[in-house]
């Protein structure tokens, strides 16, 4: 009976780490072009106003299918302070911060507020606002070529993709 026990213990916890293991892994970007997903480093984020349900489980670890219908019911998400404040209705900020690791709102170039751009890596309050205090912006190279003046390449290379062109 004693080594039954151990065997069905160890089946689950083997279970568990096999499961935890699968839903941590980030998808891959199948085309940069199309504005769902990133690749920010180890995490690959995507997209909250393009992105499908199977997306949103693939890239956020445990999430679940009942948070997928709350990240789907509030498109389309013009901040990420809306998307806080949505979310935050049903998970508590912590759990809203983590969710932020894999999402990101598509960014306008002349309308989006400082919470919005400091989601460009590397980008802080300060260079956020100063970036709005230059607006309008008459292209997107307009914006870019500001905006690089914050960051490292490599940064301004994944904040061309969290643009709303």
């Amino acid at each position: 009976m004693k080594r039954r026990v151990c065997f069905v213990l160890n089946l689950l916890f083997c279970i568990m780490a096999i499961t935890g293991c699968a839903s941590a892994t980030p998808i891959a970007q199948d085309n940069p072009s199309s504005n769902t997903t990133v690749d920010s480093g180890n995490i690959t984020k995507v997209n909250l106003n393009t992105a499908t349900g199977d997306e949103f489980l693939a890239a956020i670890p445990a999430l679940g299918n009942r948070m997928v219908r709350e990240f789907q019911e509030y498109k389309p998400y013009i901040s990420i302070q809306q998307f806080r404040q949505e979310i935050g209705k049903y998970v508590d900020e912590a759990q809203v911060a983590t969710y932020e690791k894999y999402v990101y709102v598509p960014i306008t170039i002349n309308d989006s507020d400082s919470e919005t751009l400091q989601q460009i890596p590397g980008l802080d309050p300060t260079e956020a606002e100063s970036l709005i205090s230059a607006r309008p912006y008459a292209t997107v190279d307009d914006f870019l070529s500001r905006l690089s003046t914050y960051i490292s390449a490599d940064e301004l290379e994944i904040a061309k993709t969290y643009l709303d062109q």
